[in-house]
């Protein structure tokens, strides 16, 4: 969508952190934070500029009352606003899990300000159109015990940074510090309005710009999406690491290193 159409007034919060080299902008995943990159900001710093955002809803960012903040399209507008307001002409863009759903829409659809795009396992940014259905159907409904139930809600969701036992403790007790900060009215519109519509599993043909898929090959239920991305994406290279979905903290060595090389090589893209 273009900004006349979401004039994103509304930005969520976002940062721009010391490093050396064109911006990178974040985008963390559903119930996460800018903490899920605290294992990569200093290493990524070397050859970017990194640029963290919240999503609406979660830890520092504003819980926007009108609905239409939560559409992915919404979001390409702020991130737009966002490269603006740093001066960027063109930066590369990396989205974790949600994050990616929404990066991989920006790189379709601007890939004039795109250099080059990473994204991670994502089960809601690559549905098909059965899970698509089946994530319509249930999201009001989700959205509901989470309006109801407030933060007790949030923490029964099985993403829910309390259940990743298997996070650097650093990491993990950093999460859950920020989680208790997350409004449920914006993990709410989230849950009802971002999650049913991010998926861009039909448009990935449309990809123009150089794109690298970080894939944890521990998580099972993303593999057939990920065969999927590499049959019907042009310009796609793919990195396997051996970790499930929280790659970046898991496996945090290996993930900047990807995120580095990957970056050098698209640099004069």
């Amino acid at each position: 969508m273009s900004k006349s159409e979401y004039p994103a007034v509304i930005l969520p919060d976002w940062r721009v952190h010391e490093g050396s080299g064109p911006y990178l902008l974040l985008v963390h995943g559903f119930l996460s934070s800018r903490s899920q990159w605290m294992l990569n900001l200093d290493a990524i710093a070397r050859g970017a500029t990194p640029v963290t955002v919240e999503l609406f809803g979660h830890h520092d960012s504003p819980s926007p009352a009108d609905p239409r903040c939560y559409e992915p399209g919404y979001y390409l507008a702020a991130f737009e606003a966002i490269r603006e307001a740093i001066g960027a002409d063109r930066w590369f863009v990396l989205g974790y899990s949600l994050g990616a759903g929404l990066t991989l829409r920006y790189a379709i659809e601007h890939p004039d300000r795109v250099i080059g795009h990473l994204f991670t396992n994502s089960t809601s940014g690559l549905a098909d159109r059965e899970r698509q259905a089946a994530f319509r159907e249930t999201a009001e409904e989700a959205a509901e015990k989470i309006r109801q139930g407030g933060q007790a809600a949030m923490a029964r969701i099985p993403v829910h940074p309390r259940h990743g036992w298997k996070l650097p403790k650093p990491v993990y007790d950093a999460l859950v510090s920020d989680a208790a900060a997350h409004d449920p009215a914006g993990i709410a519109s989230t849950i009802g309005i971002t999650n049913p519509a991010v998926s861009v599993r039909e448009r990935l043909t449309e990809n123009t710009r150089p794109a690298c898929l970080i894939l944890g090959t521990r998580e099972k239920r993303f593999a057939a999406m990920a065969e999927a991305a590499q049959i019907s994406m042009p310009h796609l290279e793919v990195v396997r690491l051996n970790a499930g979905h929280g790659m970046n903290m898991e496996a945090a060595g290996e993930f900047n290193e990807a995120v580095l090389e990957f970056m050098e090589r698209c640099r004069n893209c």
